[in-house]
């Protein structure tokens, strides 16, 4: 193995793909570092692979054929002339044999000894080394519990288990889908602490035995147990309980001679007691709020790291409050339910960070997690970052897929997350009210004065001197029909009620009760989808097809996935009862659970194991009882 610690890197590696290693090559290229892009079919053209100075195909979609193959990644390396490698996060970023198998190569790993993330990669060692038992034997005194993945994070391989009957299933559910996302199906039970906070301690070392504690991040908004909102510092906690946290978290790094970037994470029961989770030996999605509390750039950090650089004997001072929210082109209405689609616009007014793996155009796909970007707000009081944050993602423009931007914005003005008395549960308590948005009344009028644009000389159809019946349009929005009538007069555009100020094909103006707005409108092809400001409409025809009925009890597949499984002995002329698992669908690196739509009689079964399966796809039809 050749010894390559103190060489200047030149050529970076990024064994990752979308965001995060959208925003490593950021920063090599602030720092004069050339970058290398690993991709796989379905990435031919996404943006990390457009953006680095050279790319390198892994041949395959799934992960399991791509950025799980180390050995493809290091030889990619080689052949591109990389001096280093940069692993990002999930994939491989934990992976002790790939890291060893870079160095192997004579590459510079940026990243934490092999050592260090033999011992923390894997929670069950983790927890060993922390003095911490798994449990071996759950019995009904020990529910709930939570089985996990012992490798990787992201809350795949993970399951709350409040029957002991359900274990045996839920078991194998965890270690399929952790051997999916990580190559590695190890998983483990522990206790499940109910009305928890999930708070973590971001550390950076270097090679000459400094260890920095740089304060706290609150991840306690979770779904699936997958973060949505972090933030930093934690808010709420003493000061005893935080210098506490960022002992234990020093003392794990310096057990383990811990080099460069990693996070402890902890969840707090509501005694205000700490229970060590894990420590994650890698960069986390979370850590541009770190970087915005303390002014610095973990990824040139970890840069110098690998290169042999010293850090300074103390780390910065923070400063203010930094929130961040993961925007996810998916329908937290309906069982977050992955989207998938033409990403046609992407933009945050200034003064806010965008992290993205995404722009205009861009295609979301099945194969990988459906994170869009990371939005960040900095402000010198955490009243201050919510209001920010909230105002941008409002105003923000998502063209696309259905994403969770209502829920973000709702979260963030919830009263139990701005006084700071959330905890892991809350998604559970109030998803309904969250995801319960108020459609603007206005927006399908909107749509429809700028559809009418053009039609004529008139610039917004042509007027007659005889009365005529009001022009008509049908739309869809957040669930509901919407009619609109409007009529053209000498005067312009007029609709009962409103008066119509201005109507162009992107822009209408409306005056209601003497108030004016405005509403940007975008359309794109022949889509029947409408974009008015923050909502999403869908054109109807005149009359409905009575062809496109289907029969009660149809079963579509609510996105586009592999089927991975099939309830056992499930056929035609089976019994079944609504809300029954009948088949598994893999969609996002999730495995998503597909039930009866009602009780009665199974009468066809189109999926079939490993078939891929499109959105809306007729997958099954259960006869009513």
């Amino acid at each position: 193995m050749t010894d390559v610690r103190g060489h200047v890197i030149s050529t970076v590696l990024v064994a990752n793909r979308g965001e995060i290693a959208c925003r490593i090559f950021r920063t090599c290229r602030e720092l004069g570092i050339r970058t290398v892009a690993v991709h796989s079919d379905a990435d031919e053209n996404a943006l990390h692979a457009r953006v680095a100075d050279a790319t390198v195909r892994l041949p395959g979609s799934t992960p399991t054929e791509t950025y799980l193959r180390g050995e493809l990644i290091v030889k990619a390396a080689v052949a591109a002339g990389a001096d280093a490698v940069h692993p990002g996060y999930g994939f491989l970023s934990e992976n002790a044999d790939f890291a060893r198998a870079v160095q192997a190569a004579g590459l510079l790993w940026i990243g934490p000894p092999p050592e260090a993330i033999e011992a923390m990669a894997s929670k069950t060692r983790a927890k060993q080394l922390m003095g911490i038992a798994p449990l071996e034997h759950v019995t009904e005194a020990d529910l709930p519990v939570l089985v996990k993945a012992a490798a990787g994070g992201g809350g795949r391989g993970m399951r709350v288990v409040r029957q002991l009957a359900d274990l045996p299933s839920e078991l194998t559910a965890a270690r399929a889908e952790a051997l999916s996302a990580f190559g590695d199906g190890e998983v483990f039970v522990e206790p499940y602490v109910e009305g928890g906070r999930h708070v973590e301690v971001q550390i950076l070392a270097d090679t000459h035995g400094t260890v920095w504690s740089l304060g706290t991040r609150d991840c306690s908004l979770q779904r699936r147990h997958q973060k949505v909102m972090e933030e930093s510092p934690a808010p709420g906690l003493s000061d005893q309980l935080a210098e506490e946290l960022s002992e234990l978290a020093v003392r794990a790094a310096r057990a383990v001679a811990y080099e460069g970037a990693g996070t402890v994470e902890f969840l707090i029961s509501p005694d205000g007691k700490a229970h060590f989770l894990e420590m994650n030996t890698r960069l986390q999605v979370e850590h541009p709020v770190t970087e915005a509390v303390f002014g610095i750039d973990l990824v040139a950090l970890q840069l110098r790291i690998a290169e042999g650089e010293p850090l300074e004997s103390d780390p910065p001072s923070a400063r203010g409050h930094a929130i961040e929210a993961r925007l996810y082109a998916e329908d937290p209405s309906h069982d977050w339910t992955p989207q998938t689609g033409t990403l046609h616009r992407i933009a945050v007014p200034t003064g806010v960070r965008l992290d993205t793996g995404y722009t205009d155009g861009d295609n979301i796909g099945i194969h990988y997690d459906p994170m869009l970007a990371k939005v960040v707000a900095h402000a010198p009081t955490r009243a201050e970052a919510l209001r920010k944050l909230a105002g941008a993602l409002e105003q923000a423009t998502i063209h696309g897929p259905i994403t969770n931007r209502a829920l973000l914005v709702n979260s963030l003005r919830h009263k139990e997350f701005t006084t700071a008395h959330m905890d892991t549960g809350f998604y559970d308590r109030h998803l309904p009210e969250l995801t319960d948005a108020a459609p603007d009344p206005h927006a399908p009028l909107a749509a429809a004065l700028a559809d009418t644009h053009g039609r004529s000389r008139f610039g917004g159809g042509g007027w007659r001197n005889l009365p005529s019946q009001p022009q008509t349009k049908r739309y869809a929005m957040a669930g509901e029909e919407h009619e609109v009538h409007y009529r053209h007069t000498r005067e312009g555009l007029t609709a009962d009620g409103v008066r119509v100020i201005h109507a162009d094909a992107g822009l209408v103006v409306l005056e209601v009760d003497g108030v004016r707005r405005k509403f940007e409108v975008a359309r794109y092809g022949d889509s029947d989808q409408v974009y008015v400001n923050a909502s999403t409409l869908t054109a109807l025809p005149r009359f409905p097809d009575p062809a496109a009925q289907l029969a009660p009890g149809s079963l579509l597949a609510p996105m586009p996935g592999t089927v991975v499984r099939v309830a056992e002995g499930l056929a035609v002329g089976a019994q079944v009862t609504a809300g029954e698992p009948l088949l598994w669908l893999e969609a996002m690196k999730m495995e998503h659970k597909i039930t009866a739509p009602t009780t009665g009689t199974l009468t066809a079964l189109h999926a079939e194991l490993g078939q891929q399966i499109q959105v809306a796809s007729l997958l099954a039809v259960v006869k009513p009882t």
